[in-house]
């Protein structure tokens, strides 16, 4: 088994890289059809990385990984699975698949709204409209005795 490359993006401009020795790989049997292997071939494939103690993260990466992930972790393990398919390997290449969209989801920083001032354009249509409306309900009232 090799690296967990993910690729660049916000939060992680030079991309991640996760060492094989952090990765830990689990094969069960997968459940549904298969045929005759059903029974013999640990296809399901269980992905685990521990975010508190991997190598891959920096501090602010890891602190916005785990705030982000939290629902899906147990302690600081975060795992995904994969039984989708009937070979093992391309359950595995699954399986790394899934785990580097969530790491590249989940060190995206936060976007930050910047409040701004309303346009005078729009200052303006919003006044014509009001005063556009309060014509119309004056127009709907009982004329006076002038």
């Amino acid at each position: 088994m090799d690296d967990l490359h993910v690729p660049p993006g916000p939060g992680a401009p030079r991309g991640l890289r996760v060492p094989a020795g952090e990765l830990v790989e689990q094969f069960s049997h997968a459940s549904g059809p298969g045929g005759q292997g059903v029974n013999t071939t640990d296809s399901r494939v269980q992905l685990s990385l521990d975010l508190a103690t991997t190598t891959a993260l920096s501090d602010a990466q890891r602190a916005r990984a785990l705030d982000q992930l939290a629902g899906r972790l147990s302690g600081t393990v975060l795992t995904v699975s994969a039984a989708e398919h009937r070979s093992q390997r391309q359950n595995r290449t699954a399986a790394r698949q899934r785990l580097a969209a969530l790491l590249r989801g989940a060190v995206v920083p936060p976007v930050v709204r910047r409040a701004t001032r309303p346009t005078h354009g729009s200052r303006r249509r919003r006044l014509e409209g009001k005063r556009r409306r309060s014509e119309t309900k004056q127009n709907r009232r009982r004329p006076g005795p002038e």
